[in-house]
């Protein structure tokens, strides 16, 4: 008796799901990998012509950059407190695995339900362009790499649907038994010759897909190495002796305290904290820095210029907004820069101008008070340096801004290439328009660092427990710690020496712990002005976290 096919399922451009003895399609599980398979092409294209036209015009780089831009406070706060300096990786996976998801779906509709997968490639990419033109540093040539990676996508996916639905329908069409005498080749023998064709002309196209996306992938990468020839130019820069006294670290700044916070962050544990999901390259060779706005003369110095300039040096603390109360966005270091007063003084502002606003590389803005900019009392610097060596590409190479005193989101620009003299009223900076503070004053703070929270301790050879950690109050400087067990009083630290009012300070304290059980300590510092710390919690946004940092341990 002859077999014959089963009804058409609905959607399957008359096609059954079973052919041939009721024998389950075969491709079903290869249309999620067409859309992998052709996702992969796309982006290796694009990241190619992205190569041509800017690195900053990668697709995912600009879909990501569009996201951060367009967070709300609340959620950027979240994703560093629970993911620190990896929240960049973080996104960015995050992206990828939407566009994987897109992808996928575009494999199966394409197969499927021909063309709404091609229509799905459509918004993705225009999503894409969208991001890419709306970038503040972008030029309509932005677009070309998602546009040309789209295309490219589209073409790939059509043509291994095509190839997959031939494969299908071979493997799923009904065959005849012959009536008549056997034929050199039964209808059975043949239906299986074409499906194993087709199921090879489907395998070659998604394997050297696959292959020459790898290759094209991998040789854009190559061709991007440019941050690998940017550090070889960092490495071979050798900076100047600054015109003033070196900083030295006092001895008695640093305690001996395993586990405490050293006084000096080195340059790869210091913390990174911005908006750039790829660091800026900026070759120093091609920096300029233009001083503009409501000036008597407007000024724009090259990096050698700038570096003729008399360098000082001057240990500062720098602290993110976003930190926690108790948190780790702060690191102290010494830099090496020309004060950025001097600077302005050569452009003299005009007297209602109240604001700089900087600008970086890749488009991000502070807002800073020219008052504080102009302090002679004040090392703002337009640094070049960084604990004795040129800056690190991560940290603002060739050239940042480091101000004592105000917190980075308006004051720490990373790869500056402008100062617009301006005023609070009429410009707004990258957070100001997002709800955060205009001006952006740190507040005094402290930690505990050792013990570590919820750890179990013993008394030493002593009889006590060392308690140790940091303290900072920028510019103003800390003159006091305490320390609290429970509902006890407030009792004195020991204070480390320190460099200046711009830097944190160290602080250790003896704990007699003779009752065992779980205890929490508290810490609180005093400035050289009187205040003490508060105990008022507050969050991040709009200025700063507050309130008292507290851990509990376990004397065993």
């Amino acid at each position: 008796m002859s077999p014959t096919a089963e009804p058409a399922p609905p959607g399957t451009s008359g096609r059954a799901s079973r052919g041939r003895g009721g024998r389950t399609d075969p491709t079903r599980l290869w249309a999620p990998l067409l859309g992998i398979v052709s996702a992969l092409g796309a982006f290796a294209v694009a990241e190619l012509v992205a190569l041509v036209v800017g690195s900053g015009s990668s697709p995912v780089l600009v879909v990501g950059a569009g996201v951060v831009d367009r967070v709300p406070p609340w959620l950027k706060d979240f994703a560093v407190e629970t993911f620190g300096t990896a929240d960049k990786t973080v996104l960015l996976l995050g992206i990828v695995l939407v566009l994987a998801v897109a992808a996928v779906a575009a494999g199966i509709l394409e197969t499927r339900r021909p063309p709404w997968g091609t229509a799905l490639l459509v918004v993705v990419g225009a999503v894409g362009v969208l991001a890419a033109v709306t970038r503040p540093d972008a030029t309509p040539l932005w677009a070309l790499p998602t546009v040309v990676g789209v295309g490219v996508g589209i073409m790939l996916l059509r043509t291994g649907a095509a190839r997959l639905r031939a494969w299908r329908g071979s493997a799923l069409s009904p065959v005849v038994a012959p009536t008549g005498p056997a034929a050199p080749e039964t209808p059975l023998s043949a239906a299986r010759r074409r499906e194993a064709l087709d199921r090879r002309s489907f395998l070659v196209f998604a394997g050297l897909t696959t292959a020459t996306a790898l290759v094209v992938g991998g040789a854009s990468r190559m061709l991007s190495a440019g941050s690998r020839a940017l550090t070889a130019v960092r490495d071979a820069i050798r900076l100047p002796a600054p015109v003033g006294p070196v900083v030295v670290v006092p001895a008695g700044a640093s305690l001996d305290v395993p586990g405490l916070t050293p006084y000096v962050t080195p340059n790869d544990e210091f913390y990174r904290i911005d908006t750039a999901l790829r660091v800026p390259e900026v070759n120093p060779d091609d920096w300029r820095l233009r001083v503009v706005g409501l000036v008597e003369e407007e000024i724009e110095i090259s990096f050698d210029e700038l570096l003729a300039l008399p360098l000082v040096e001057h240990a500062t603390t720098l602290t993110c907004v976003s930190n926690q109360v108790g948190g780790d966005l702060v690191g102290n270091a010494v830099w090496l820069g020309h004060p950025v007063r001097d600077l302005l003084a050569r452009a003299r502002p005009h007297a209602d101008a109240d604001m700089v606003l900087s600008r970086s590389a890749d488009g991000w803005t502070a807002s800073t008070p020219l008052d504080v900019l102009t302090d002679p009392g004040r090392e703002s610097l337009l640094a070049v340096g960084m604990n004795g060596e040129p800056l690190p590409l991560a940290h603002g190479f060739p050239v940042r801004m480091v101000v004592p005193g105000l917190y980075g989101y308006v004051s720490a620009t990373k790869w500056v290439v402008e100062l617009k003299v301006t005023r609070f009223a009429d410009d707004v900076a990258y957070w100001s328009t997002r709800g955060w503070s205009q001006r952006g004053p740190i507040k005094m703070s402290s930690r505990i660092d050792v013990p570590r929270s919820g750890a179990s301790v013993s008394p030493g050879a002593d009889g006590d427990v060392v308690v140790a950690g940091v303290a900072w109050s920028q510019h103003t400087g800390i003159a006091g710690v305490e320390v609290r067990v429970d509902d006890g009083e407030w009792e004195q630290a020991d204070l480390a020496e320190t460099i200046s009012a711009d830097t944190w300070r160290q602080w250790s304290w003896r704990w007699a712990a003779p009752e065992k059980g779980r205890h929490d300590l508290a810490v609180r510092a005093t400035d050289a002005d009187g205040a003490v710390q508060t105990s008022v919690k507050a969050p991040p946004a709009p200025d700063g976290s507050s309130g008292l940092y507290s851990i509990g341990v376990t004397v065993a």
